[in-house]
């Protein structure tokens, strides 16, 4: 094995109803799930997206779907790093609220205005829809060179809308109008090939459903313990069938989450290292750089050479509906050994596909590859099955077993003190009342008028590590 830099490469983090459901949403009275089958583009490094037609005449972009934000937000204005934006002025359906929105992510950010227009998706929903859009005019390190994305679909909760929760999500607007199930599921097909694709390597967004050609065997669930992001409850983690030995609410802290726009399996820094001195221990390498388990370095093997029989299986146990039972998703390493540079003739070099946290266990891309991933608002639950495009060399790369019984783990792994968003907007407030109060007896005993501006508080900023921009190669 070589190690190398990886400064040379870059990642970018771009966030149930029965199958078949008969839904008059169209002339014919149905959603036609195939329709959607192969409606997404784009790889796990940049991000997969779906095309909208979006104002009148329709203007087309293409939109990163992601299930760790809230927001509809697109391009407003000409940037160096997008190929096209959406021009409001030459739609006569676009209407402005006036209202100003800011995104700060923890390592980029935009602003920009919120309005309403239509949108129709070619390989969506039949008919046309009004939806909130916020047209970006101002943006930094959140559009990047080679992205081949003009804006962000965010499919969470309301409660993670910016400015404020009463903005009604993409989603929300297409279960009113069009009167579809409170169901979306997700397929990205990218397990095994190189993280900095074509841009061409396919998925699927399946809105208002489930359609079963795109997954085999069964389908397990597992509850949405709070609804802003899709929060869930981690049991435990096993790496090579050893289990990690860790107090359950460690791999929850603070909160455990299934976000497509997150890249990597992103894990609170106490698994994190338990994690890698078990891969470390478990695999066929001895002395392995840690440069490599940090994101610093790529390790590269000659091109004939394959590096995953070295490492081991890695294996996520969710609760399952019974709370007396559990199930568990695992990944081989093909997907959590990432290919993502040539050097040369010779030498195909690997990224490791999991990083550490400071806040939370987000479940991205790295895992979401090897499976279909049902978000079923509907009855509260997020659901797993094994997808049929999770190969490598025909083989199969992902694995669902159940169910086990939850009697060596907790009744419950997710703390009860969590500083979730909801309590940031009292705690701001709060601070801003104190504030306000200190300042004025400030003026009282000083007679200097000194104003205190809010600019941004924690409930401004998206802060979560895990979102869009958090995460990137340098």
């Amino acid at each position: 094995v070589v190690l190398r830099p990886a400064s040379g490469s870059r990642q970018q983090d771009a966030p149930g109803a029965a199958d078949g459901l008969a839904l008059a949403s169209d002339p014919g009275g149905t959603v036609n799930f195939l329709a959607m089958v192969e409606n997404l583009q784009g790889d796990s490094g940049r991000g997969y997206y779906l095309e909208m037609l979006i104002g009148t005449p329709p203007q087309a972009l293409n939109i990163l779907v992601d299930t760790g934000s809230s927001n509809f937000a697109v391009a407003g204005v000409p940037d160096p790093d997008v190929t096209a934006y959406f021009n409001p002025e030459l739609s006569s359906t676009y209407r402005s609220q006036g209202i100003e929105v800011t995104v700060r992510y923890s390592q980029g950010s935009w602003t920009g205005v919120l309005g309403t227009d239509v949108i129709t998706m070619p390989k969506g929903l039949y008919g046309s829809y009004t939806i909130n859009i916020a047209t970006i005019l101002e943006s930094e390190n959140f559009f990047l060179p080679g992205v081949k994305w003009h804006g962000i679909l965010g499919l969470a909760y309301d409660a993670l809308a910016k400015p404020s929760s009463s903005v009604e999500t993409f989603f929300d607007s297409l279960v009113r109008q069009a009167k579809i199930p409170n169901i979306f599921s997700l397929q990205m097909c990218g397990a095994g090939l190189p993280v900095p694709g074509s841009g061409t390597n396919g998925g699927s967004l399946v809105l208002g459903g489930v359609e079963p050609s795109l997954y085999t065997g069964d389908v397990w669930y597992t509850p949405i313990k709070e609804e802003w992001y899709y929060q869930v409850e981690i049991l435990k983690l096993e790496v090579g069938g050893q289990n990690l030995e860790l107090d359950c609410r460690e791999y929850n802290a603070d909160k455990a989450i299934v976000d497509s726009g997150t890249t990597l399996l992103r894990l609170p820094e106490k698994v994190f290292s338990a994690v890698v001195q078990a891969i470390a221990r478990t695999s066929l390498i001895q002395e392995f750089s840690s440069g490599f388990w940090t994101g610093s370095q790529l390790a590269c093997w000659d091109r004939t050479e394959k590096p995953w029989p070295l490492f081991p299986k890695l294996s996520i146990y969710l609760r399952d509906e019974n709370s007396s039972r559990s199930f568990r998703i695992s990944i081989l390493p093909q997907l959590y050994i990432q290919p993502i540079l040539v050097i040369g003739d010779n030498l195909q070099c690997y990224r490791f596909g999991i990083s550490s946290s400071t806040n939370a266990l987000v479940i991205g891309a790295t895992v979401m590859e090897g499976f279909y991933v049902i978000f079923d608002r509907a009855q509260r639950r997020v659901g797993f099955a094994v997808s049929p495009c999770a190969e490598a060399d025909g083989s199969p790369v992902s694995e669902i077993e159940g169910p086990f019984t939850t009697a060596d783990v907790a009744s419950n792994c997710v703390s009860s003190v969590s500083f979730h968003e909801p309590m940031l907007w009292i705690a701001s407030y709060a601070l801003m009342s104190l504030c306000g109060i200190i300042l004025l007896v400030l003026i009282v005993l000083l007679l200097i008028p000194p104003r205190c501006q809010h600019r941004y508080t924690d409930n401004d900023v998206v802060n979560d590590e895990s979102s869009l921009v958090r995460h990137r190669w340098k």
